[in-house]
């Protein structure tokens, strides 16, 4: 029993590294991503991050997967879990704000409740059905539908972000038993390879269009802070822990991103939380407080 509240302890504070290192990036990335495209940024997050994992990987000399099966679906979760999860998230925040993206990818929670439930490794419960409920009108809420055209200032990148947790969700709540076959190091070196296929290409067309010499040596350093501590090492830690706990435990702690937004994009951007955001807060943490709560007090 102490050990395994040992490795429960071990797997919290490694998803809660998880959320700062992924608090991070809206705000640096923000900034990168008023010099660099979107698409190029996603190359470079992945391209470093795939190159650095995989030579520490080669280094302790475990490559190959347990089973030739798990290389399609290494190649899948590296679509959801990367390629489309990154596409989408990166540019939905060149297209929104940063307390917006923070705020937004509070869903994947119920995404990954959805996912179980229809996989059948969850039962939605009324109280989880609440909880999604009141989750999906705090992000209709933030979205504001009555300004739902594309020439709203940041609805298609909102909703890009939740293509982003929606995708992001999906991989979480369907990788754990492949991730304890081959071990999460092993696992995520093979998924960020696999994504690394399809967006370095894209990124290396995308950086073609402007001019590189231009960039200051300050974005580079951000690009390789994101590519490093805001996306190799979140990353690795997440799929530790969910080798170690179930999915939704690893979904839950994704409430601790907005506040970390929050206060970087407040900090550092200058950005404001208006009563909007307060309110579409109360809304989606209410719900989510009630997906993830297992008893109810009696």
């Amino acid at each position: 029993m102490e050990n395994e509240d040992r490795t429960n302890n071990l797997a919290y504070a490694a998803l809660i590294v998880v959320q700062i290192c992924f608090g991070t990036f809206p705000v640096a990335g923000k900034a990168v991503l008023s010099v660099i495209p979107s698409v190029a940024l996603v190359g470079f997050r992945v391209g470093i991050a795939a190159a650095i994992l995989f030579a520490f990987q080669s280094f302790r000399g475990r490559i190959r997967l347990e089973q030739t099966g798990d290389y399609w679906r290494m190649a899948v979760f590296g679509l959801l879990g990367i390629t489309l999860n990154q596409l989408f998230f990166v540019k939905g925040l060149s297209l929104t704000k940063a307390v917006n993206a923070s705020l937004v990818s509070v869903t994947i929670p119920i995404f990954t409740v959805l996912a179980g439930a229809i996989l059948g490794t969850e039962t939605i419960q009324k109280r989880k059905a609440a909880g999604i409920l009141l989750s999906a009108v705090g992000v209709v809420f933030l979205i504001d539908p009555r300004n739902a055209s594309f020439s709203a200032e940041t609805t298609i990148g909102d909703l890009l972000v939740v293509l982003n947790s929606l995708c992001y969700g999906i991989y979480v709540a369907t990788s754990k038993n492949v991730v304890m076959r081959n071990g999460a190091m092993r696992s995520i070196t093979w998924i960020f390879l696999f994504s690394a296929l399809v967006c370095v290409p894209l990124g290396a067309f995308s950086l073609s269009t402007i001019d590189v010499a231009a960039v200051t040596p300050v974005t580079w350093l951000l690009v390789l802070h994101i590519a490093i501590a805001a996306t190799a090492i979140p990353y690795f830690f997440n799929a530790w822990a969910l080798a170690k706990v179930n999915p939704s435990t690893v979904a839950v702690f994704v409430y601790l991103q907005p506040v970390i937004g929050f206060l970087t994009a407040v900090a550092i951007l200058g950005e404001r939380i208006g009563l909007n955001f307060i309110l579409a807060a109360a809304f989606i943490f209410a719900g989510l407080f009630l997906v993830s709560r297992k008893h109810l007090p009696k």
